[in-house]
């Protein structure tokens, strides 16, 4: 795993936030009103939940990936990559960082996300890896974490999901991220908790430390989601 050096002695705290159960919509607008409402000393942020079902479509998504959605609702959204799926029991981790204050490239993030999920993992006796070709965190042939981000003047929200203790079945009706037959797999499966909040705690600590920075837990909801 690549060290990540902060180009500041007193690296900006990440506000850990653990928001519970929502739908997709008025979180993903939340992030966007966030982006576009900080400043330079606005603090970084992550978002932890878990969504009602829903198919969402990146801004590169192609419709014959979707093949048969049946009642989940398809949401086009203004992430990265292809089609993927959402619901119950699965990890969000929305990532708002300042990658000009990070002195890191969107390369590099995208690498620092996987490191810290394997590293999360591997808490857990389970082997993933990622790989160069297809980004996202794999457990031999299935995938067990997906990302997805995009980037507005150096600062991204959107972010990855983990697949902790969910139902599988409604990535049959997608090719996921574009892929005929990519199977997909839990933590749960794999051997690990089934608790969304203890893998959350998991994911935190290797975040913090892939971003070099000091996670602070708050309770309270981002302004912008209580919009």
């Amino acid at each position: 795993m690549t060290a990540i050096v902060s180009s500041s002695p007193h690296p900006t705290p990440l506000i850990v936030r653990s928001l519970g159960r929502h739908p997709y919509t008025p979180v993903w607008q939340a992030m966007q009103r966030f982006t576009d409402a900080r400043t330079p000393e606005t603090p970084d942020e992550l978002w932890l939940l878990e969504h009602d079902a829903v198919y969402t479509q990146g801004q590169a998504g192609k419709a014959q990936h979707v093949l048969n959605p049946g009642a989940i609702p398809i949401v086009q959204c203004d992430r990265g990559g292809q089609v993927t799926y959402h619901g119950p029991g699965q990890l969000m981790a929305y990532t708002l960082i300042d990658l000009r204050r990070k002195n890191m490239g969107v390369r590099e993030f995208v690498s620092a996300l996987e490191n810290a999920t394997i590293q999360a993992l591997s808490g857990y006796a389970i082997a993933a890896c990622a790989k160069a070709d297809a980004p996202g965190v794999y457990v031999g042939k299935e995938k067990i974490m997906a990302l997805g981000i995009r980037v507005r003047r150096a600062r991204t929200f959107h972010g990855l999901a983990l697949n902790v203790c969910m139902d599988l079945a409604p990535f049959a009706g997608i090719n996921p991220c574009g892929y005929a037959d990519l199977r997909h797999t839990t933590v749960y499966d794999e051997g690990g908790p089934a608790d969304l909040a203890v893998m959350g705690q998991a994911l935190v600590h290797a975040l913090a430390g892939a971003l070099n920075t000091q996670a602070i837990w708050l309770s309270e909801y981002p302004e912008a989601l209580a919009q």
